[in-house]
């Protein structure tokens, strides 16, 4: 969760965090050591501080025996309706906005995102079962994959495993927007 805007992204996190955290009884050192987090950022992200990648909170969550959304929305939030931001770019139309989740063999999460020109998502690889569906609605946008490369314009899909790197790029002249399906 890399943001310009850390405040309005860690609306829920650092709280979310700290009550998961006390409530399972783990230290912020207990907690750095079984996700792979350091400890310096768990104690940045319950202060809301911290810029986490959203692999990262995943990490954090599977650590607590939560979901990803149990960690970045509002608690008393409907699944079906949570419209948080989870992750904003350096220009200020990127932004990702995690719009609902559903179950999946653990959870399915639909996200909307926008990318202005020239910026880039950088994701980390998920564990081995993630995957993402993509859906262009306006403009371009280049997926990065460690397997390949494509680019995908409004009205296209592409579907891919995130148990590998990946990028999103916006090498165009406008706004790109687009769905995010991410599912495990």
């Amino acid at each position: 969760m890399q943001t310009s805007d850390s405040a309005e992204v860690l609306t829920h996190v650092s709280r979310n965090v700290r009550r998961l955290r006390l409530a399972t009884g783990l230290s912020q050192a207990a907690l750095a050591d079984q996700s792979g987090v350091s400890r310096r950022t768990v104690i940045k992200l319950e202060a809301g501080e911290a810029n986490i990648s959203l692999t990262g909170l995943d990490r954090l969550a599977e650590s607590l025996g939560v979901t990803f959304v149990d960690l970045v929305a509002e608690p008393s939030a409907p699944r079906s309706s949570i419209n948080e931001i989870v992750w904003r770019g350096q220009h200020p139309g990127s932004v990702a906005t995690l719009m609902a989740s559903v179950p999946a063999n653990k959870e399915a999460q639909l996200l909307t995102w926008a990318l202005e020109p020239t910026e880039r998502y950088v994701g980390e690889p998920d564990p081995a079962g993630w995957s993402e569906m993509i859906l262009i609605f306006e403009g371009s946008l280049r997926i990065v994959t460690t397997e390949e490369t494509v680019l995908r314009t409004a009205g296209e899909h592409y579907a891919f495993a995130t148990s590998q790197d990946f990028s999103y790029i916006n090498e165009g002249q406008q706004l790109t927007r687009f769905a995010r399906i991410v599912v495990n």
